[in-house]
């Protein structure tokens, strides 16, 4: 590392202004703190000096993710080799089945490391071109503004290939990657001054955008040929009762066995990512159980199996382990820059999008899946709950002075 630390002390001249490459003094920057902490540390009074800065928050975000991945490429690789055992298929064409018995596996669902593994064939390349892509368009933004690349596209980055179906074409990954950290973050100056979350405008863009690629019944599983809804897709037309038929238990989709986007999948690794930013205090607990309360009471209050609405009779235990329920409480609602900052408004923030979530499932039968749109739509609001719960305060306090 000391070699690795000097070679890049000699190349940092040519990087700062005056340098050769002076233009390029943001990627070279981001690389640095990437690999070693930063050079300018504040550590004299009266500053605060803590072990926690924001490359380590970043980091314990993705290891917090980190079991979601695995059981989404896990899953990946098991709903492909189930499909293609029913369809009678030897295997999967392209690169990805030529690569697949040079790496020693095959295609038994019953096999972990083949299930993981091929699972992680399309996770990676996925995974790959939003770096490539996003972490380009923030080194850009970054040369343009002259200033440094900020740490928070990783976690934007990995969190945006998660809550992608594997099969998705990769350019549409590319062209998603774009707009999100364009449009939603660096049109607005950056990380920290976005009101939405980057990595759900990409996501909400490329539904809308390219819903036949995003939704629908065959682009979940990675298999030609094979054709299979998600649990909520089978819901909105069938009811809860189809479900049920499907043969799909409440642990099955508790721990991830189910059609869905790679990552979201397993309520059970969302669990585990849970206690690991609430115990480092990174995501707020009070919106998380406000989101899954918001869920909660409104499936209490007004689901009923004899409703015309096949989507009443679903119990709120179902409603938080299938779609992305459990991934958008824990990694997406709990995003500092776009969450609510004040504890109250943290708690009207995470209900407003349970509720929503409940509201957008069960009433409008055209978006079987709700979460996403419910925390874009709380983003926005936002802003506006702080504001009125720090105007509360200050009445509060007036009144007890006077």
């Amino acid at each position: 590392m000391k070699k690795l630390r000097a070679f890049l002390d000699n190349l940092e001249p040519l990087f700062t202004r005056g340098g050769r490459f002076q233009r390029l003094h943001a990627l070279f920057e981001a690389v640095d703190t990437f690999l070693f902490s930063p050079g300018d540390l504040t550590r004299g009074s009266p500053h605060i000096r803590d072990a926690i800065d924001l490359k380590r928050v970043m980091i314990i975000v993705v290891m917090a993710a980190v079991p979601a991945a695995l059981a989404g490429m896990w899953n990946t690789g098991y709903q492909a080799n189930m499909a293609m055992q029913g369809l009678g298929l030897a295997g999967i064409d392209g690169w990805r089945g030529a690569l697949l018995p040079l790496l020693g596996a095959g295609y038994d669902p019953g096999s972990i490391y083949d299930c993981l593994l091929q699972g992680a064939l399309y996770f990676i390349p996925i995974y790959i071109v939003t770096m490539v892509v996003g972490l380009g368009w923030e080194v850009l933004f970054a040369a343009v503004r002259n200033h440094e690349v900020n740490e928070g596209f990783f976690v934007t980055g990995w969190l945006f290939a998660l809550i992608l179906p594997a099969t998705i074409p990769l350019w549409q990954v590319a062209v998603g990657i774009s707009f999100g950290v364009i449009i939603g973050k660096e049109v607005f100056g950056g990380t920290g001054k976005n009101f939405l979350n980057p990595a759900l405008v990409a996501r909400a863009f490329l539904y809308f955008a390219y819903p036949a690629q995003i939704s629908g019944d065959a682009v979940w599983t990675a298999a030609d040929g094979f054709s299979g809804a998600t649990v909520l897709g089978i819901a909105a037309i069938d009811g809860f009762q189809g479900v049920l038929d499907s043969g799909l238990t409440w642990m099955q989709a508790f721990l991830g066995q189910m059609q869905g986007s790679i990552g979201e999948v397993s309520a059970a690794a969302c669990l585990l990512g849970a206690v690991v930013l609430i115990y480092t205090r990174i995501a707020s607990w009070r919106i998380i159980v406000a989101v899954c309360a918001g869920l909660i009471i409104p499936t209490l209050l007004f689901g009923s199996a004899d409703s015309s609405n096949p989507m009443m009779a679903m119990p709120w235990q179902w409603h938080m382990v299938v779609g992305g329920f459990a991934f958008g409480a824990v990694f997406m609602a709990t995003d500092p820059v776009s969450a609510a900052q004040t504890n109250t408004g943290k708690w009207v923030f995470g209900f407003l999008i349970g509720f929503m979530t409940w509201l957008i499932r069960v009433i409008n039968p055209a978006f079987p899946e709700g979460i996403m749109l419910a925390i874009l739509f709380a983003n926005v609001f936002a802003p506006v709950i702080d504001h009125f719960v720090v105007q509360a305060n200050v009445k509060r306090r007036l009144k007890r002075n006077v």
